[in-house]
């Protein structure tokens, strides 16, 4: 390991994209050909129970390939980026950079762990509260309408990230771009990174996707944790299980939540490509197709390339 934390010849493997682009089956094959540990950076798997709405790895996968970063914390309980990059560390650590491919399409998880985080300013408990009461409050494309005044480089983002960049912006006083760019932790690893997208494709994907979790029993799973799981819990943000359980609270029908959820994770998608467009630096990148006939042999190569580069 070299002076500034980065293990010496070990860059990190990401298999990263938009939701729905088929990089769970790319990862798997790729993970089962080389004995690779697969580690997912996904902020709604780590909930348990939340698992066919989440595409959470089956046991089938899990038997096939060994899996971390999945079923960590109950669907009540709050888990940051910060958290998710620890554990990620850990495992990395304990299984060997080398022999571990990173998994997802979590920008905010991947950023916490290959790129510097900013040192958190002090913002009063109380004060913190309030303002997020007021701000649940409002919808998506009002919060993004404000973030747009208050921190521009961070308006593309998802709703959580956007409340971020209101509590820090208004309770702080400080611009979550600002700190980022001045009060940085040092980067702890380097990153390769292969970007699985079907471009055109893709919003044909997700739609039958979509079907195919409806058809494998994701409307019973919703039904089952309804039951269980407080109706403020982090989890429930998951895309598309708050459609689901105004199914299951009678209060719209399954025609209309299907295509709630299939508009808003083309946009989630939409946002997520944007993410790796603007943070990913180009000389690290490999672009694939998955539809395209020799993508699995594109990912070996990418998976053999000299690690020192």
């Amino acid at each position: 390991m070299n002076s500034s934390g980065v293990l010496d010849g070990a860059d990190l493997r990401i298999l990263c994209g938009p939701t729905g682009a088929g990089k769970s089956a790319l990862a798997l094959a790729l993970a089962e050909a080389h004995g690779l540990t697969i580690l997912a950076a996904d902020s709604r798997q780590v909930y348990t129970g939340f698992d066919i709405g989440t595409a959470k790895p089956t046991a089938a996968e899990q038997a096939r390939v060994p899996h971390e970063g999945i079923d960590l914390v109950d669907p009540a309980a709050r888990y940051s980026a910060a958290a998710w990059a620890s554990h990620a560390d850990a495992v990395l650590r304990r299984v060997g950079a080398e022999r571990v491919l990173i998994v997802g399409g979590t920008g905010l998880y991947l950023r916490a762990l290959v790129a510097p985080l900013f040192e958190e300013p002090a913002i009063d408990p109380v004060r913190r509260a309030a303002l997020a009461a007021e701000l649940d409050e409002q919808d998506t494309a009002t919060l993004r309408r404000w973030v747009l005044h208050c921190d521009p480089a961070r308006a593309h983002l998802g709703r959580t990230q956007l409340l971020r960049a209101l509590e820090v912006a208004l309770l702080a006083g400080r611009r979550i771009s600002d700190l980022h760019r001045e009060a940085a932790r040092a980067s702890r690893w380097r990153a390769r990174w292969l970007v699985v997208d079907p471009r055109e494709a893709l919003h044909a994907r997700i739609a039958h996707r979509l079907d195919d979790m409806l058809h494998a029993g994701w409307l019973d799973e919703v039904r089952a944790l309804a039951a269980r799981v407080p109706s403020g819990a982090p989890a429930w943000k998951a895309c598309g299980y708050q459609a689901l359980r105004a199914v299951v609270a009678g209060d719209i029908g399954l025609d209309n939540a299907r295509h709630a959820i299939l508009v808003s994770t083309r946009q989630y998608a939409k946002r997520q490509r944007t993410w790796f467009r603007h943070q990913l630096k180009a000389a690290a990148v490999t672009h694939i197709d998955p539809r395209s006939a020799g993508a699995a042999e594109a990912a070996a190569r990418w998976w053999r390339e000299d690690r020192s580069a």
